[in-house]
This record gives structure tokens, sequence and C-alpha cells, in this order.
């Protein structure tokens, strides 16, 4: 078992400690002080070495000393903490420094507060944050220390889930199969189940059963609802309703039939049969004088619209040759102008001749003069040089000058092909506006012949036959509709009774409908019963599963501590089970009735079990230790913190003197030991 022992802190500007030494020699302590001596700030300080916390958690609590209101007393100070372990019997030494950052700018006077930093050591050994936790955490993780160092966090701190975790850990869990197959009862448990296990089992039929039971809850009031939402029919006759209903409908129809032989009167009908006559041999005689004009309008419109089509086309035509010799005039003066360019060069290349050559005569490497025959040689080489290059050049030159003539001579062609073709279109363009104008002029006159029918005797005379009908025929409507509108009347009238007693009527579809909707509701019902019921049987299976569990698990966690048991389950009014995870000792649970020494000594002996089972012990802290007369024996080191109204300042002593000298003696063999492995 890896066995770590608080030998020594030293607290500096830490909390009201300027400079004080909280030495054990290792053994177990007791801190005896008043209230506001420093007791509860040994373990701060312990706590926050080690993991930048305090006692109760908190890593924002305050380390600086503060005046009476409140504030820092004395900035710019260090807040540390350096403490000796003894890990195993080895010694190893950690610092925790917190610090004021100041920081001076440029041109200021004075330096400002930008924040705090905070450095560790090991060892003497600078770390960093990170490496700092590793090296602590190795030895012991924050978790576990907390378990292990303080007799009322196991109880007071850990949420019932936690608990539980902890306490199936150390005793080792049982699996859903051995608690079904111990209890023939389970026997359909894990057909029912469906591949959850049987806790998630629980969960979601609870919720299923509350959702149904809410369901159950509201279908009462929902028919209640319905029912007082029916309409009241108890002076009213169905059958008697319909014969009114069928009896007006049938007056509606007969004055409807009635509006129609009105719009349909004999005299009003001849009259419009006789005007439609009328209309149609108007159009005869319209179409009997006009259709041979209108002929020849006909054919000249289209000869003047071809005609139009040819002029448009000629102008085209034209004036896209006229834009062609544009271009093409263009490029002859750019190649006129390229052609005397390229005779300058050409004569200006021509005239060159070689100058000489200037050679050295003398050997690059040794500089003697060279042979005659090779001087020459060269020379003979750079003429022929000149003479290749020139001759390249003016060819060059002769080729342009060629193909700018060529094609200037191949345009001047096109454009007196163009020109010529241009003309030839324009006297074709005259002869076609000429043609134009006299058949526009032609369509001109054709349609100033048209006849105007209105001339015609027959014409007039249809004309006004065609009126005074027409006049006939408004005097027969207003008759009508001074006939119509009484009949109408009526049928509003019988329209308003209909309405009222189709009102009366739905009632009847009002109530069958909201008697299917109960009808429905109730059905409803009796189905979500029947599944309540179904799902109460499983929910009781996995109740009957965990009772069987709690069973087996009883005697199994309790035979691992000597003082505490524990209560994984509470049985419900209902019969029901209720998870928990209450701690008991001799039948009273913890924070219900336990004096302070019954429940010091259970977290005691929860530490003790805890300790064995993860082979480590931690320095135990016990605050308000006062109240405890005698603690049950513990392999881990011990520091007591007593409230003593008589001492102003703490006072530090081994927690007995037997214990001291036992203490020592254990030091002592542990180093003889130490020293014999090293060896």
């Amino acid at each position: 078992m890896k066995k770590i022992i608080l030998e020594r802190l030293t607290y500096r500007n830490f909390k009201g400690f300027r400079d004080y030494i909280f030495d054990t020699k290792g053994f177990n302590t007791d801190a005896f002080g008043d209230n506001g001596t420093g007791k509860t700030t040994l373990f701060d300080g312990f706590i926050w070495l080690l993991f930048g916390k305090d006692s109760s958690n908190k890593s924002d609590f305050e380390i600086k000393e503060l005046d009476a209101a409140g504030k820092v007393r004395q900035h710019k100070l260090e807040h540390e903490v350096e403490g000796d372990l003894l890990i195993n019997g080895r010694r190893k030494t950690f610092r925790r420094v917190f610090s004021e950052q100041w920081t001076k700018k440029r041109g200021a006077l004075t330096s400002e507060f930008t924040g705090h930093t905070t450095s560790y050591h090991i060892d003497g050994v600078p770390y960093n944050a990170g490496e700092y936790k590793a090296e602590v955490d190795s030895i012991i993780k924050e978790d576990l220390f907390k378990l292990l160092t303080s007799p009322t966090f196991f109880n007071e701190q850990l949420k019932k889930e936690e608990r539980r975790k902890e306490l199936l850990k150390i005793c080792g869990d049982i699996s859903d199969a051995e608690v079904i197959h111990s209890n023939n009862a389970l026997e359909r448990l894990p057909s029912i189940l469906d591949d959850r296990d049987v806790e998630a089992h629980r969960k979601v039929v609870t919720a299923r059963c509350k959702a149904i039971n809410d369901e159950i809850k509201d279908i009462p009031i929902r028919i209640s609802e319905a029912q007082r939402s029916q309409p009241d029919v108890t002076d009213l006759d169905q059958e008697l309703l319909q014969e009114d209903i069928d009896h007006i409908r049938t007056q509606i129809k007969s004055k409807e039939s009635e509006i129609l032989r009105i719009q349909n009167g004999g005299e009003s009908a001849v009259k419009e049969k006789r005007l439609r006559e009328i209309e149609g041999e108007l159009i005869s005689i319209k179409n009997s004088l006009q259709s041979t004009v209108l002929d020849k309008v006909s054919v000249k419109r289209k000869e003047v619209g071809q005609l139009q089509s040819e002029v448009d086309r000629l102008r085209r035509e034209i004036d896209d040759k006229q834009h062609r010799i544009k271009t093409n005039k263009r490029t002859i003066d750019s190649n006129k102008l390229e052609s005397e360019r390229l005779r300058a060069e050409w004569t200006e290349i021509n005239g060159r001749v070689f100058e000489g050559h200037d050679h050295d005569e003398n050997c690059p490497t040794c500089r003697q003069a060279l042979p005659q025959e090779q001087i020459q040689d060269a020379f003979q080489k750079a003429v022929a040089s000149f003479n290749k290059t020139k001759s390249e050049r003016l060819e060059q030159i002769n080729a342009k000058g060629k193909a700018a003539t060529e094609e200037t001579n191949q345009l001047e062609q096109m454009n007196s092909r163009l020109l010529a073709e241009i003309n030839g279109l324009a006297d074709m363009l005259a002869i076609q506006q000429t043609d134009l104008t006299t058949a526009e002029a032609q369509l001109t006159e054709l349609r100033s012949g048209i006849q105007d029918p209105g001339a015609d005797p027959e014409y007039q005379r249809l004309t006004e036959e065609s009126a005074r009908i027409k006049q006939e025929i408004v005097s027969l409507q207003d008759s009508a509709k001074e006939t119509i509108c009484k009949v109408q009347t009526g049928i509003s009238s019988l329209n308003t009774d209909l309405l009222k007693l189709q009102e009366e009527n739905a009632k009847f579809a009002q109530i069958s409908k909201t008697e299917e909707r109960i009808a429905v509701l109730e059905q409803q019902e009796k189905k979500l019963a029947i599944e309540y019921e179904r799902l109460q049987e499983e929910l009781f299976l996995t109740e009957e599963f965990t009772r069987t569990k709690v069973s087996l698990l009883d005697s199994k966690i309790n035979s691992k501590f000597k003082y505490a048991r524990f209560r994984l389950f509470e049985e419900q009014i209902n019969g029901g089970l209720k998870e928990v995870c209450d701690t008991l000792f001799n039948g009273v649970p913890y924070g219900s009735g336990l004096n302070n020494a019954a429940e010091y000594n259970v977290g005691l002996d929860i530490i003790n079990t805890l300790s064995e089972y993860y082979e480590v012990s931690v320095p135990i802290f016990f605050d308000n230790a006062e109240s405890v007369t005698k603690l049950i024996d513990t392999d881990a080191q011990v520091i007591r913190l007593v409230v003593s109204e008589k001492d102003k300042v703490l006072r530090v002593k081994p927690s007995n003197e037997e214990q001291a000298f036992n203490n020592e003696l254990g030091a002592i063999v542990r180093t003889l030991k130490n020293a014999k492995e090293a060896i």
C-alpha cells in the first residue's frame, strides 16, 4: 500500500499566515485554537498546495490577507505554501507560489497591476502547471484524495449515484443474469427487457406509465367537455324537421322554374330570333358590296409588301459592298506605307560594307603573337558571316515587299469589281423604287373605292328594323324584371326559413359526431388501462429484480466495513422502490440523528475501506475534532483540528506521547528498511 504522510507545511502570506510552519514530524497531530486562529487554513493550504483549491473545493477563494474593510492589506507579496511529504518513506517537497504581476509601461512613472502568476516547484526544481499536475496525479488523483482525506466527504459531498458507484466498485457488482437466475419469479424479465438493461427499462416503463396516467386523467375531462358541447334538442323532432326542409326545397325549385319561364317568354324569343336574322342579312349585304374590291386590295397589298422587301434587300447589299470598299482602301493605304518603309530599309542595308575586323592578334593564354594564317582565316570567316547576314535580311525585306504589293493589287481589283456591282445594284434599286411607288398609289386608289353599305336602300331598311326590334325587346324585359323580382323575393324568404330549419337539423348531426368522439375516447381509455396494467406488471418485475439484487449485494457490501452499513433502496408506500444510497450506523441514517462522533467514525471506517481498496492512505484532517473523544483505529496519519477557546494562537502537538513514540519508532524502522533496500 502506498502511504502518504505530511511532515511539514510552510505558509507565507497565505490567508493571514505571514510566516507559519506546521510541523507534524510525520506523526498524528492535534492543532488547537480559538475560532479564527487558522485551523481550517491549515487544511486549505494543504489542498491548495496540491490541487489549487481550498478544503471546500473552491478554486477562487481569497488567498491574500484582507483588512477590516475587506481590501487586500498589502500588494506585491508572494503567497506560497511549501509542503514536505513522505511517500512510502521517501521525502518529496512541493511548493506553489501565487504572485501579483506589475508592469511598468514605457513612459510611465509607476507600474500597473496586470494580473497574477502561479509558479510551481518540486524538490526545488521549477515545473510548469501541466507538469506539476501530472506529478501530483502520479502520486494520487484529486478525486481519490478528497475521498480519503476528509471523513465527511463521502457522505456529505458525493451524490448518491457517485456513492453507489464507489460501493459497487469496491465490492464488485452482480450481473443482471446472476440476479435473474437466482429468482424464478424473474424468468420472464429477459424477454421483456428487449436488449435494455433493467435500469434503462425501468426508466422507459416509468415514463410511459406517467404519460398513460396523464392521458387517462385527461380523458374524463375531454368526455365531459364533449358532452357539454352537445346542443339541446329536447323540443325538436328530426323527422318533422326533414319533412319541412324537403317541402321548402320543392317550393324554391318551383319558383326558380317560374323565373326561367318568364326569362324565356315566347314574344321576346321571337323578336330576338328576328334580330339575329337581320344581323345576318346586314352582313351578307356588306360582303356583297365590298368583296370584289377587298380582294383586289388584298392582292395589291401583297404586291407592295414584296416590292418593299426587294428594295430593302438591294439597299442592304449596296451598303455591305460600300463598307467592304472602305475597309479595303484602309488596308491598301497601310500596305503602301509599309512598302515605302521596306524600300528605305532595303536601301540602307544594301549600302552597308564590311568595315574591318578588330581582333586580338595575341594568344589569350600566353599572350604570344598568333600565326598570320590563323589571323587571315579569322578575317575571312568574319567577312563571310557579314555577307550572309546581309543577304538574308535583304531577302526577308524583298519577301515582305512583294507580299504587300500583291495584297494591294488584289484589293484594288476587288474594289473595282465591287464598284461595278454597286452601280448595277443602284440601277436595279431605281427600277424597284419606281415599281413600289406605282403599286402604293394603286393600293391607295383601290382603298378609296370601297363602297359604304350605309348608302344601300335595303341595308338602311334592315338597320331601322333592327333598332325598332331592340327597343321592343327592352320594353318586354323591363316588364319581366318586375315579375321576376317579386318571385325572387319569395325565394329569399323561403331560403331564410330553410336555413333556420337546417341549423336546427344540424344539431342532430353534431350530437351524432360528439357521441362518436366519446365512444373513441372511452375505447382509448380501455386500451390505455390495459397497457398501464401490463406496464405495472413489468415495473413490478424490475422492482423485484432490484429487491433480489439488493439482498444479494447487502451482505457483500456490508462485509467490507466494520461500522458503516448501507441502504441502497428505500421501500415506498405504494410498494415500489426508490433508489438511494444512505449510510447507516446502528440503523440510524447519517445526517438524521447521528452524533458527531458517530458520523466521524463512520466516515473514518469508509476511508479505511477505500484506502484498503485503492491501496493508498493520505493524511486525514478532522475539523471540529473537539466533539469526538475517541476515534476508531486507522493506519493513516490523523490531523485533528480542535476548537480551544483558551488558545488565541495556534498550538500544535502530537496526538499523545505514546503515539508520538510509536510513530517515531515506525519512522526509524521505515528508514532502516529503505536504506536496506537501497543497499
